[in-house]
């Protein structure tokens, strides 16, 4: 059998949740670095920017980004859906998928680079074997100089760690008694933490050390994610599967509760801004969002971090992210709708519902692209 093949990184965020995709599925793959020539040579003229993961399928196909890979696979048939049918788990997964981009980045670089001293030397091993022409401190500092776009300052620096403490104490509690999300089988939500929670926080050393001595039982997820098996010993005659008749433990409220609060104001006011960079520009449907593919951001907006003021980088991205909950929403019967409707007005994840995006984010030719605006007629 020929292997597809996956080109990333062990320190990167979206490399590890497509890796553990994988693997779960049993989906033979070789994995490779960007230092690779034909990555290079091949894959970056054809996607238009040097970016990771991308996966090269048998037939020469190329796939970029997470969730068009797993969506890829998902349409083909695998053998652990990562999609629950019950309606209230499906729209909490794409949520906590949402999270981990839009609210858990802003922990994972903030203890990768505001300790970069103190793990320097198991981050320069990182990143030397794929730095390119360019030297492994160039790109470090690189990376070091989007952490104000991330809203990581001196400011929030203590704001960060405390949340981020109180995430692993949340996640622990629901560890306890589950060994994923939402039962026996991991999904989107899953693989969407495991990005930030594994890649960074799960590795480098500073925050390894934290997830294992505070949260034991979270470091056992990250280990549980990324075998190839349900790898869960400590739950005897746990059923495999999702839990059925749509049961969302009670573990998870305080948890998504804390999500919203990490979410909001930040998500509001980017849609204020969106809305007034769409007003402005009037962009062209199926036109990139950026002039250069390798742009991830239309700006910034003044925002607040657990009512600390930040300046944070508009990603499209999250858009279409966000679209992922609302267009699994709209798509339920009106008696589902109401049960999830009701459930997030009591975690305070109801302006995911309210707010009124005003343009689509479409995904063509790996890269996003704009879709459709919402105040006008199809």
């Amino acid at each position: 059998m020929q292997p597809i093949i996956l080109y990333g990184a062990p320190h990167s965020l979206y490399t590890g949740k497509t890796r553990a995709y994988l693997r779960k599925q049993g989906i033979f793959y070789i994995e490779r670095s960007t230092a690779d020539p034909r990555f290079r040579n091949e894959v970056v003229p054809a996607i238009g920017r040097g970016i990771i993961p991308v996966v090269v399928l048998t037939d020469g196909t190329i796939i970029q980004d997470t969730v068009d890979i797993l969506d890829h696979f998902e349409r083909k048939g695998v053998p652990l859906t990562a999609y629950p049918e019950g309606a209230l788990q499906r729209v909490l997964a794409h949520i906590a998928e949402l999270y981990a981009v839009a609210g858990l980045t802003r922990h994972a670089m903030h203890y990768r680079w505001t300790y970069a001293k103190e793990q320097e030397r198991f981050l320069a091993d990182a990143f030397a074997p794929v730095s390119g022409g360019a030297s492994a401190g160039q790109v470090m500092a690189r990376m070091q100089s989007y952490l104000p776009m991330l809203g990581v300052t001196p400011e929030t620096r203590s704001a960060i760690e405390t949340s981020y403490e109180t995430l692993l104490d949340l996640l622990e509690a629901h560890f306890a008694d589950h060994p994923y999300l939402f039962g026996g089988q991991p999904s989107v939500g899953d693989y969407g933490l495991l990005g930030p929670l594994f890649a960074h926080l799960g590795r480098d050393p500073v925050p390894a050390g934290l997830m294992k001595t505070r949260a034991p039982r979270v470091f056992r997820w990250v280990e549980r994610m990324n075998a190839p098996d349900a790898d869960m010993p400590e739950y005897p005659d746990y059923p495999a599967g999702f839990l059925t008749g749509d049961t969302v433990p009670e573990t998870l409220n305080a948890l998504f509760r804390h999500m919203a609060d990490e979410l909001f104001p930040e998500l509001s006011d980017k849609v204020a801004m969106l809305r007034d960079f769409v007003d402005r520009t009037d962009p062209v449907e199926g036109s990139p969002v950026t002039a250069k593919p390798h742009q991830r951001i239309v700006g910034t907006v003044a925002t607040r971090f657990r009512g600390i003021a930040i300046e944070s980088g508009v990603q499209p991205y999250a858009f279409y992210l966000w679209q992922r909950i609302t267009d699994a929403f709209a798509a339920l019967p009106p008696a589902s709708a109401e049960r999830v409707r009701a459930w997030l007005d009591g975690t305070g994840l109801s302006p995911l519902l309210a707010l009124s995006v005003p343009i689509r984010v479409e995904r063509r030719d790996n890269i996003e692209v704009w879709g459709a605006r919402a105040d006008r007629e199809p």
